[in-house]
Order: C-alpha cells, then sequence, then structure tokens
C-alpha cells in the first residue's frame, strides 16, 4: 500500500532531490512549498493555512524540510528564525495532536546544535547562536507527538538554482577562475545528499521515535573536505586559501568549530553501517564529474 507522503519545503536543496527519489520507490508524494513550485503553496507559519491543508492532505506522513538554514539571517532577524524553525513545526505538532495516529513526523534537524571535543552523542547539546536555538525549539516541539528527528549535514550538487551546497560553492568558484578561503578550524562529518535519501527512506520504513545523529564516519575540517573534493575533479586548488574562524570576516554570528557526530544511535536502530566520509566525498565527486 503507498504511502501518502508530504514534503514542506519540497523546493529546497535537499527536498528537490527527494520528492522524485520517493516518487521513484512508489511513494504518493505531495509537495509544500512558500515560494511556488509544489502542490501546495503556503506559509506554512500561518497555522489558519496549515490546518486547512493538513485536513485536505490527511498524510501518512510528513517530512519537515522547511526551515531558514541562512546561519546570519537567523541571528540578524530571531523572530523570523523562530517563526519558520520553530513556529512550523509547532503548527504541524498542533494538527497531529488533535487528529492522533493519523501521521508519523520526520523533522530534519541541524548538526549546529553541537560543539566541543570528539564525537557527540545525542545529550550533549551547546548552542551558539539563534539557528541552533530556533531549530532546537523545533525538535522539543516535533517530540509531542510521533516523531523521529535527523540531525544531520550533507554536501552533493544541487538540482535546483535557488540552493547552493558547499561542494556547489565550491565547483562553481574554482571552475569560474574564483579565489575562495576555506575553513581550516571548523570539523563535521556529513553524508552526500544522495546517502541521506537512502536513509531517509530506511527512517520512513522504520519510524524510530526520538533524536537521532545521522552523519558520516571519520569527520574533517572544512577546509580539508573542500580540497579532497576539489582534488578529485582535477580543480585548481591553488585559488583556496584557508583560514581560521576569527580570520573569517564572512561570518558574522558565533558557529560551532566542532559539529563532529557520534551516530552509532542510528546505526543500532536502523541495522546499518554508516559511510567514512572520505567514501562520501570520492561519491559526491564522481555525481559532479557525471553531469558535466
Amino acid at each position: 500500500m503507498k504511502k501518502k507522503i508530504l514534503i514542506t519545503g519540497a523546493t529546497g536543496l535537499l527536498g528537490s532531490r527527494l520528492v522524485p527519489y520517493l516518487r521513484s520507490i512508489g511513494n504518493d508524494i505531495i509537495t509544500q512549498s512558500r515560494s511556488g513550485g509544489a502542490d501546495y503553496n503556503f506559509d506554512l507559519s500561518n497555522s489558519i493555512l496549515t490546518n486547512e491543508a493538513l485536513d485536505l492532505i490527511r498524510p501518512d506522513l510528513v517530512i519537515n524540510l522547511a526551515a531558514l538554514t541562512s546561519v546570519e539571517e537567523c541571528q540578524a532577524n530571531m523572530n523570523l528564525a523562530y517563526r519558520v524553525n520553530t513556529g512550523i513545526v509547532q503548527n504541524i505538532v498542533a494538527w497531529m495532536r488533535v487528529h492522533v495516529n493519523e501521521s508519523h513526523l520526520l523533522q530534519v534537524s541541524t548538526d549546529h546544535v553541537y560543539d566541543g571535543e570528539g564525537l557527540k552523542t545525542e545529550n550533549e547539546i551547546t548552542m551558539l547562536n539563534n539557528y541552533a536555538f530556533s531549530k532546537y525549539a523545533g525538535e522539543m516541539s516535533a517530540l509531542q507527538v510521533p516523531s523521529t528527528i535527523l540531525r544531520t549535514n550533507f554536501i552533493g550538487r544541487s538540482p535546483t538554482i535557488k540552493a547552493e551546497s558547499l561542494t556547489d560553492w565550491v565547483f562553481r568558484s574554482l571552475t569560474d577562475g574564483k579565489e575562495i578561503q576555506v575553513l581550516d578550524d571548523v570539523y563535521f562529518n556529513p553524508l552526500s545528499i544522495d546517502y541521506l535519501m537512502q536513509m531517509i527512506k530506511i527512517t520512513l520504513d522504520v519510524k524510530p521515535l526520538g533524536i537521532f545523529n545521522l552523519g558520516s564516519r571519520g569527520g574533517m575540517s572544512k577546509a580539508s573536505l573542500d580540497y579532497i573534493f576539489a582534488e578529485s575533479l582535477n580543480l585548481p586548488t591553488e585559488k583556496m586559501t584557508t583560514i581560521s574562524r576569527s580570520e573569517a570576516k564572512f561570518l558574522k554570528a558565533d558557529r560551532p568549530w566542532n559539529m563532529c557526530m557520534n551516530s552509532s544511535k542510528f546505526e543500532d536502530s536502523m541495522g546499518v553501517v554508516l559511510p567514512e566520509l572520505k567514501d562520501i566525498i570520492e561519491q559526491v565527486a564522481k555525481e559532479y564529474h557525471e553531469n558535466t
């Protein structure tokens, strides 16, 4: 029996890839976007419109990708950050609490809620900016109903000009001959968009309850990832300069220096072994090579 899945924020970086992927494996996908191009186009922070849409759709599953992901914009406009990253989740949850047992919520969250030495487990929270606070508040709302919260980060080729990943930026900049600065003291362990989609599919099948870290094995600095990615595609790495966070004039908001996550809870719950980050980078580089 087909699952009826509502994907919010469906025209963004992850949604633009996830929608066709989940459709290709036989799901009934309904899409929402604030900016247009979806089945339902409205602002989810409007509780009345959200209730009306959910009453019509009656989804078995909701995948919430709607978010304000610009750390700088969240820091400059706290009200907007909470309206989008927290308020939208609250509106979805309010509908689900009235319609008990109808839906399961998959909330895609962030690794920005972590900082400090070592690999962080789900309860080792450190929040430094409005983006992290607003996403964490959204998680707390999601926990009021049957939900799975995935804290993650991802790289990979974007199918939409509206959103750009880290590797999109590196590829575009170096291909255009631009000089770029890359951060050598910020560490993370992202997945590729492709691998994340596969893990989301498994999550929708199992529907585990609670918060789960979802990242690759073997984190590294953003600069190291950028260099390995560029070298894999024979891009001009002499155009890259490594800098620290304190030297980065383009960073206004405080940011964590180490977002690396321990994802063993996800692996144990889903019966999977997550890939090494170096293998993720190779996979992503191949994706760019095949599309140029």
